[in-house]
């Protein structure tokens, strides 16, 4: 966290080590992959409500996550209250109406169209909670004196995978929701203006019912996204 004054590295023996040996690791890491492989981003949820507390310590997780400087640029809002998810879905709705009748291109629209999206988004007032996830540009003092943040994209995007990770631990599902522009959201939940709105959360339980596009469950293969280089290239 940001500290005025004088600043001194102080090195702390590592806390926490964990020890494994090859098989282990390996093992271990098939596991990660068996559970987040379960992860789906759903639209349709269920009204059944989630304790706050199962939010928050979700939340706590993502705060643990490595930023730049360790400033932590990032602030979550979660939201129960009916009426504001009402509001957030009104507005949302808005812009959603003016990309999809034409502002988003004709390129992006049919890229969408295997996911099945529309303007329609009645998981923001169906699922029982919504999480908007705020980048900081940059900090304040308490005396209100401005500070920089550093890699404040990579830093609240880091953040927000631990954050999508811990809620599926928890047995949750949620949806990445982007409504461009996004600045009502400032207005909505009483963040400042140095506070840029970077998504919606949407959290709950799925529908009975719900599906997942086909298109969805397609992933590139590993050796699409992965180079390993030889050793002693770089």
């Amino acid at each position: 966290m940001f500290r005025k004054g004088e600043v001194r590295y102080e090195p702390l023996p590592l806390p926490d080590r964990r020890e494994m040996d090859d098989a282990r690791m390996i093992a271990a890491a098939r596991a990660v992959h068996e559970e987040m492989r379960t992860r789906h981003s759903v639209r349709d949820f269920s009204d059944r409500p989630v304790p706050g507390e199962v939010i928050a310590e979700c939340v706590r997780t993502a705060g643990t996550a490595p930023s730049g400087a360790n400033h932590q640029p990032w602030h979550f809002v979660a939201i129960c209250d009916p009426a504001m998810k009402a509001r957030i879905r009104a507005a949302a709705e808005a812009e959603e109406e003016r990309f999809y009748e034409g502002a988003a291109g004709e390129e992006w629209l049919k890229a969408l169209e295997p996911m099945g999206t529309a303007a329609s988004k009645p998981h923001l007032t169906t699922a029982p909670w919504l999480v908007v996830v705020f980048a900081q540009r940059y900090g304040l003092t308490e005396e209100g004196e401005r500070y920089k943040n550093y890699y404040v994209p990579e830093s609240v995007g880091i953040a927000t995978g631990f954050l999508i990770a811990a809620l599926h631990r928890a047995g949750l599902s949620c949806l990445t929701h982007t409504p461009n522009p996004m600045r009502f959201l400032n207005d909505l939940c009483g963040r400042p203006d140095h506070e840029k709105p970077v998504m919606i959360l949407v959290v709950g339980h799925p529908a009975e019912d719900a599906t997942v596009p086909r298109a969805a469950k397609i992933k590139k293969p590993l050796e699409e996204i992965l180079t390993i280089c030889p050793d002693g290239d770089a």
